[in-house]
């Protein structure tokens, strides 16, 4: 999700936020507006009227009187603070804007929810506010770039872990995954699979996640972590949960580790759609269920 692990966006992302942001100002200034205006009556309707008007009783196209104090409505600290910092920095998201799009639509249905996403960059102060009321939790591999982000954001939420595969392992681990313990359902930390993540705090696993993004770790070099580990564990965290289904998005799946971990344990079956470089996987609730097979 940083800067130097993928190429920037061909889309001017920062301009286009900075015209949602003019939209939004504008939407919510004529909202405010008409709130206090009167409903117009035309003079002409009132001259040609037939039917004499009784003061003493009210019309119905009077207007309600007009409240004594106005009131406005404020942008949330969230989004105002997304705003800014889009608006005063050359970073600009690493995902286009058809992919970013993807993930907000889900999130514009969703939302306030419970955002789980791998990787901590230029775009976690975006995911954070279109997730606006609900709580967004960042799992980021490197401690230094969690102290330089929370110095410049530190409204957001992110935690350090650790990850013990290499990207040149990833043939063997796609092995590893098919037997048989690493299709039965349940809690990560308990999991015999070799592929599940069982380092994370407990709350992460306590939390029943509706979106889960996979940006991270690093894995465009063999000797990085790759996202082995993590698309299995958030598959499985999506089948644990308790009912309802979870919107698991992985991005770069034009890299072999993402593309063949995501279609074997995200499921094509459960594929929902592909913009770009990046999948949206929507994962049902496999305890709500007994005997739904791990990928339909």
């Amino acid at each position: 999700m940083r800067s130097y692990s993928k190429p920037h966006s061909p889309f001017n992302t920062k301009l286009i936020l900075i015209c949602a942001s003019v939209v939004l100002f504008v939407f919510l200034l004529i909202t405010t507006t008409s709130s206090f205006s009167k409903s117009p009556i035309s003079q002409s309707h009132l001259s040609n009227s037939t039917h004499p008007v009784d003061d003493s009783e009210p019309s119905p196209l009077d207007c309600p009187s007009l409240p004594l104090t106005p009131t406005c409505t404020k942008t949330p600290p969230s989004l105002a603070n997304a705003l800014i910092h889009y608006a005063t920095t050359n970073i600009t998201p690493q995902q286009t804007l058809k992919e970013i799009s993807v993930s907000a639509r889900v999130l514009e249905k969703k939302a306030p929810c419970n955002f789980l996403v791998f990787g901590l960059g230029h775009d976690s102060l975006m995911w954070a506010g279109l997730n606006h009321g609900g709580r967004t939790v960042f799992l980021e591999e490197d401690k230094a770039w969690i102290e330089q982000i929370k110095q410049k954001l530190p409204s957001l939420e992110s935690y350090h872990v650790e990850y013990v595969t290499k990207v040149h392992q990833a043939d063997d681990l796609l092995k590893t995954g098919m037997k048989e313990e690493c299709k039965v359902v349940g809690d990560p930390r308990f999991s015999k699979c070799d592929l599940a993540l069982k380092g994370f705090p407990n709350e992460i696993y306590d939390i029943e996640w509706d979106l889960i993004m996979v940006d991270a770790p690093t894995g465009f070099h063999d000797e990085a972590p790759g996202r082995m580990n993590a698309i299995y564990t958030a598959g499985l965290m999506a089948r644990n949960r308790e009912e309802g289904e979870t919107d698991v998005f992985v991005h770069d799946v034009n890299r072999v580790v993402e593309d063949k971990f995501s279609m074997a344990f995200l499921c094509e079956g459960y594929l929902r759609e592909q913009q770009g470089l990046l999948r949206h996987f929507t994962i049902p609730s496999h305890r709500a269920r007994s005997g739904r097979p791990f990928c339909p």
